[in-house]
């Protein structure tokens, strides 16, 4: 019988833990759809356009979820072949003086908390599901504080767990409108030394930071917050940032924000921008609800930096009403920038290696060598 390992512990353990944490989760919704065992080969009706989901959570804000095959069977009535899917990073409490439970960050005045687990229950999911479906979605770890400085080891730790398996990091959440206020514990920033650390480890194995740091305030018109932004984004860069929601959040109006975008795509090559969320109505589309012509303009002059994702967090009913809007936008780019924006440009930004620890790294991490040892680069 061959000795078991700490890493072989580790795996029974955060394993059992995490049947009874999504058995738990599988009971708060409806049972998953069924999935077919391959994308589907020709377009549904009324689907013109192949996507690309850059931004989809399995679960809510209580970690509950339809299910990863109810993903992928929302995902193939609109043409989307593949998503990059996270968890949520924090959980909406239900304090003891509130009736109702609360299902959103802005239910009510609860507070939310830090929640590592996500990033199993994801892998659960994922790792249910047939083979042959597995490689169209792109799982990223997002379960840590951005503003503690042992967040590096949650992520080395699900790298370590599960090698090969994410292809990114995200949804990095630092400032974020009213959730920021809500959120147990120091505020994270993008430019702090915990997200730092995270930053580099991810240039070195080759995986997307999706980050979430809105530009500017709610009561502020001006972009006060990019200089952390784009701090973080110069000192990595051989890291690729997916600037999530296009900095932006409910409630902020940046009347400068596609020119800002403009210049820091400009001088940062290693930063792309994702205008899932809010973006859309807010932004992408004027008043009158046309596509905004500053924005295809800026999309036009950056073809290669723009994507599109859903947002959708745990619930998949009207995934694909939330996909198809896209439409109106779409249509208004020359096709090729089109094709970019709604599949492409999403794809080119996932790992062309597997993200795995080395030898060195999982026995630091493990214990198996002492603290404060310096890893030969």
């Amino acid at each position: 019988m061959k000795p078991i390992t700490y890493r072989g512990i580790a795996r029974l353990c955060f394993s059992a833990a995490s049947v009874i944490i999504a058995a738990g989760c599988a009971q708060s919704g409806p049972a998953p759809a069924a999935v077919n065992s391959t994308p589907p080969t020709t377009l549904p009706v009324g689907v013109r356009y192949r996507m690309s989901d850059c931004h989809l959570h399995l679960v809510d804000f209580l970690q509950h979820t339809d299910g990863i095959n109810a993903a992928v069977a929302a995902m193939d009535k609109c043409g989307v072949e593949d998503a990059v899917v996270s968890g949520m990073p924090v959980v909406k409490e239900w304090a003891q003086n509130e009736h109702r439970r609360p299902e959103y960050y802005l239910s009510d005045d609860s507070r939310c908390y830090w929640y590592s687990a996500t990033d199993v229950l994801v892998e659960r999911q994922i790792e249910s599901m047939p083979a042959d479906q597995r490689h169209r979605i792109h799982p990223v770890i997002c379960g840590f504080n951005g503003a503690d400085r042992n967040a590096i080891e949650h992520v080395q730790r699900m790298v370590d767990w599960f090698p090969g398996f994410w292809e990114g990091i995200g949804e990095v959440m630092t400032r974020h409108d009213d959730l920021t206020a809500l959120t147990y514990g120091d505020p994270a920033r993008a430019d702090n030394q915990a997200l730092s650390s995270i930053f580099t480890f991810a240039g070195n194995h080759d995986l997307p930071i999706f980050l979430h740091s809105d530009i500017g305030s709610v009561w502020k018109r001006d972009p006060i917050y990019l200089p952390e932004v784009e701090a973080a984004v110069s000192a990595h860069p051989n890291t690729r940032f997916v600037w999530c929601h296009a900095g932006i959040s409910r409630r902020i109006e940046i009347p400068t924000l596609t020119s800002d975008i403009g210049t820091m795509l400009k001088k940062y090559p290693n930063l792309w921008v994702d205008v899932s969320w809010v973006v859309y109505e807010n932004d992408l589309l004027t008043k009158d609800g046309q596509p905004d012509a500053k924005w295809t303009a800026l999309i036009e002059e950056f073809p290669d930096r723009f994507m599109i994702g859903s947002d959708k967090v745990g619930r998949f009913g009207d995934y694909p009403a939330e996909i198809l809007k896209y439409y109106k936008f779409l249509d208004a780019l020359k096709p090729e920038t089109a094709k970019k924006l709604a599949r492409e440009n999403m794809l080119s930004v996932l790992p062309k290696h597997p993200a795995k620890l080395s030898d060195q790294e999982s026995d630091l991490l493990n214990g198996r060598i002492p603290a404060g040892t310096e890893l030969i680069k």
